[in-house]
């Protein structure tokens, strides 16, 4: 079972390129995560070094590098490092639980620095719509629910 024992982020770096306000079209937003390097810690653990960045075309980044600590007692961790050291490729299982661990934890801390340099939030908001509907004879008019 491979399970994360260990999080810490090192750096965080984060740039607005245009001025507050500044009106910019077809704004992308790529978001990558990368790991750097990865070594064996101890018996059955892993020290993963990533980076996860946050493109905003013409506009900005965000980036966010940090070390996840994971163990791993299904398979041999020497030879996933040894793999990953020659191949740069990890066991896919192994690979989407990094990956998956490095986006969930760096999100977060990506949405905070976005709303302070005024950047677009790197995630899609949920969008409400509000309609005014006419209520039926059945219903009361009393107020709105919004689920």
């Amino acid at each position: 079972m491979i399970m994360i024992k260990g999080w810490e982020v090192n750096t965080l770096e984060a740039k607005r390129f245009s001025q507050v306000g500044e009106k910019l079209a077809n704004i992308r937003i790529d978001h990558n995560s990368t790991v750097t390097s990865m070594a064996v810690v101890t018996q059955g653990d892993i020290a993963i070094d990533f980076r996860f960045t946050a493109n905003y075309t013409g506009l900005g980044f965000i980036k966010v590098d940090g070390r996840i600590v994971v163990s791993d007692d299904a398979s041999v961790p020497d030879a996933i490092v040894k793999e990953w050291k020659k191949t740069g490729n990890m066991p896919p299982d192994f690979a989407n639980m990094v990956h998956n661990a490095v986006m969930s934890n760096c999100i977060p801390t990506a949405l905070l620095v976005s709303r302070d340099l005024q950047l677009p939030p790197p995630v899609p908001l949920p969008h409400v719509d509000v309609t005014q509907q006419k209520p039926s004879p059945n219903q009361s008019a009393k107020g709105m629910e919004v689920a």
